[in-house]
């Protein structure tokens, strides 16, 4: 094994299990002793998404300063100095653990921001000849961590007490920082004002769009199953699960097809049509198994376009890595926010199913922009 592999798909792990914790703890704050409204939960999410945005935007100029291992301990500091934070508001109420959760979620963005950008830019350098392939398991990785981190923060809640998770996330991350880092290969990489490129753009836009496809199947998979189709609150939940089931499960797959097999192009050609029938299909359901198992497709359909779009931006600016990872965690991020919140204030002017079905046009940018980035690189200015 690699010098450093250990720590870059451990910190995977450990980052999807860390994001995903406020969502998770919702029924939590909600209930006593905390009591929050359902606004004060929601601005949770805001510092997060903004310090993710930050942090992913400005680790290439971080990277010139302080190196891939520096740019990789300030985030994995940043988890977890974010992790106690959430623990010491377990012992709070009121205004205080509202301030408390505001500065853990703003802490979680910015680590979330520098570690994805070390350790995607870190994969693709461990495997150089099979980046792709590297990028995508690691993001499986991260989303698995994602789908069953919930699973034992439940378990910890009925066992002990919920706050035992992030304590325990919490010494992981610390332990972290004790493994071999990746060795420094890349050390005349560009970072900073003077590493943008023109040509990064197409790759972020790519992504963002992706992002908000991604958001408008997660976060309103529940609502579209339990709410509209009148289905039990358990059917939402599980058609949730099977999407991020889904998701986590294509890109194991794909990343540990040979690219002989099933070229990693005509994968993420192959994506966006995947997405489009997924959007068109699922507002005509009514029954129960067939929107699982449509919930379950859009997850496999949306699983490769985010890390192929990471890995083919990466070998396009070799010299500008980390600034290229950095973006896409961003435009991640922006996307992530718009599917997840823009589509709230949107129903008031047209029912959900008609924007599932109107969304499958995003396939057409999506198309063109994955043949566009999927060319043999060729960096311009």
């Amino acid at each position: 094994m690699k010098r450093g592999t250990t720590a870059v798909y451990g910190a995977g792990f450990l980052q999807g299990a860390a994001f995903v914790l406020i969502p998770a703890l919702g029924t939590t704050l909600r209930s006593a002793p905390y009591d929050m409204s359902n606004a004060t939960y929601g601005l949770l999410y805001f510092p997060e998404i903004i310090g993710a945005i930050l942090a992913a935007l400005t680790a290439g100029s971080v990277h010139g300063r302080l190196g891939s291992a520096g740019l990789f301990r300030l985030g994995v500091l940043c988890n977890a100095i974010a992790m106690g934070l959430l623990v010491t508001a377990s012992f709070t109420h009121g205004f205080t653990i509202i301030v408390l959760l505001l500065a853990e979620t703003f802490l979680l963005g910015i680590g979330f921001g520098l570690t994805n950008a070390a350790i995607n830019r870190a994969a693709s350098l461990l495997f150089a000849g099979a980046a792709a392939a590297a990028v995508t398991i690691l993001n499986a990785v991260i989303g698995g961590a994602t789908a069953i981190s919930p699973i034992i923060l439940a378990g910890f809640q009925t066992v002990l007490t919920w706050d035992a998770w992030p304590a325990v996330l919490l010494t992981l991350w610390l332990g972290l920082m004790l493994l071999p880092q990746a060795g420094d290969s890349e050390s005349n990489e560009q970072g900073g004002v003077g590493a943008w490129r023109q040509s990064m753009l197409p790759f972020a836009v790519g992504v963002m769009i992706y992002a908000i496809c991604e958001g408008s199947f997660g976060s309103w998979a529940n609502v579209l199953v339990s709410v509209d189709r009148h289905l039990p609150a358990a059917t939402g939940a599980l058609a949730l699960s099977l999407f991020w089931g889904g998701m986590t499960i294509a890109r194991f797959g794909l990343g540990a097809i040979p690219d002989h097999l099933i070229h990693r192009r005509i994968a993420y050609l192959l994506a966006p049509l995947g997405m489009a029938a997924c959007f068109f299909i699922i507002p005509q359901l009514q029954a129960a198994a067939g929107l699982l198992v449509a919930f379950t497709a859009a997850g496999v359909a949306c699983g490769i376009y985010y890390p192929y779009s990471m890995a083919y931006g990466i070998a396009a600016h070799p010299q500008e890595g980390t600034q290229m990872a950095g973006l896409l965690v961003g435009a991640l991020m922006v996307g992530e926010g718009i599917g997840s919140f823009g589509l709230g204030p949107l129903q008031q002017l047209i029912s959900l199913g008609n924007i599932y079905t109107w969304s499958a046009l995003w396939a057409l940018p999506l198309l063109w922009l994955a043949w566009w980035n999927s060319r043999a690189p060729k960096k311009t200015a």
